[in-house]
């Protein structure tokens, strides 16, 4: 048994200390836990579990098999000051976990809908704002705060408490490690971090796990090594790719998503060795105590004791 097949709890069915509006639409063998609302535009599908203490308000639609534990807010209006009370949805696919105090809001007259795809999970204290897209199998760890028109493609994993700026666009199958801020576009199969955020190499153990061949991601990294390891200026480093490698349909989705990031992409390699010039490693050579005072200064002092 999985640990998605195990019971949550010895509670089954809807509760009577739960207020679940008449005109919510609730599918067949779904749990509604004590202390719950949930409200009248609400459908939930069948076998999922909504745990104790769960808001679930208008405009929300939770797919099958899903999991939402207690504190969660799902549907919530948007923190939006352009907000005009349009109807919204706020959208969670199949088989997707929602831990502890997650909140989803609903979206805006700019898409219509927030949409969290299927076989995802939200871990603790994730904030998904309005308007985002997220794909199908995310991993969104503790604490990861989306603001409002972000869109993650499917296979995405974000580590804990990473911030993503609007109207970003993060690529399939990339790393984004923790405590990173993404400022710019993430393109697809590679890993990230550092602050600023950069290119830190290609996911290829992600990509391994998800049944890539091992020619395939050799060419992944061939292009990346192009676009953010020669140094040059990205134009440049699209038009290499395209001269001197094979066209595949990784490369072309690639260079397509460059294309297509007018606010830019995150930073090539950075080395963080920088060298220093004639004047700074004169500084730091003055502040570097000699070895032969440090010890004369240690044996005075033993003396004067």
């Amino acid at each position: 048994m999985s640990i998605n097949d195990q019971p949550l709890s010895s509670f089954n069915g809807i509760s009577p200390m739960a207020h679940v509006d008449p005109k919510a639409q609730i599918g067949s063998n779904v749990t509604i836990s004590p202390f719950c609302f949930i409200d009248a535009d609400v459908i939930i599908d069948d076998d999922t579990w909504v745990g104790p203490n769960v808001s679930i308000f208008n405009g929300a639609r939770i797919g099958k098999s899903c999991r939402i534990f207690p504190g969660a807010v799902i549907a919530g209006i948007p923190q939006d000051l352009k907000f005009n009370g349009e109807y919204s949805t706020a959208e969670i696919g199949d088989h997707t976990t929602i831990r502890e105090c997650v909140t989803v809001n609903r979206g805006t007259q700019a898409a219509g809908k927030t949409k969290v795809g299927a076989h995802c999970l939200l871990m603790a204290y994730v904030h998904v704002a309005h308007d985002c897209l997220l794909g199908d199998h995310i991993i969104l760890a503790n604490g990861v705060n989306l603001a409002g028109h972000v869109e993650i493609e499917d296979h995405a994993i974000l580590e804990g408490l990473v911030g993503v700026q609007q109207f970003l666009r993060i690529g399939k199958h990339s790393f984004i490690a923790g405590g990173s801020m993404v400022r710019k576009n993430v393109p697809p199969f590679l890993k990230a971090a550092r602050e600023p955020l950069s290119y830190i190499g290609v996911n290829a153990i992600g990509l391994r796990r998800r049944g890539f061949d091992q020619e395939v991601i050799h060419h992944i990294q061939d292009v990346y090594r192009l676009l953010f390891v020669s140094g040059e200026k990205m134009s440049a480093a699209v038009d290499r790719v395209k001269a001197e490698l094979p066209e595949s349909e990784a490369s072309t989705y690639i260079l397509d998503f460059i294309r297509n990031s007018p606010k830019g992409v995150l930073k090539g390699v950075q080395t963080s060795d920088k060298k220093l010039n004639k004047t700074e490693k004169a500084e730091k050579a003055e502040k570097k105590p000699n070895r032969k005072d440090k010890d004369i200064d240690v044996q005075s002092r033993i003396h004067t004791s």
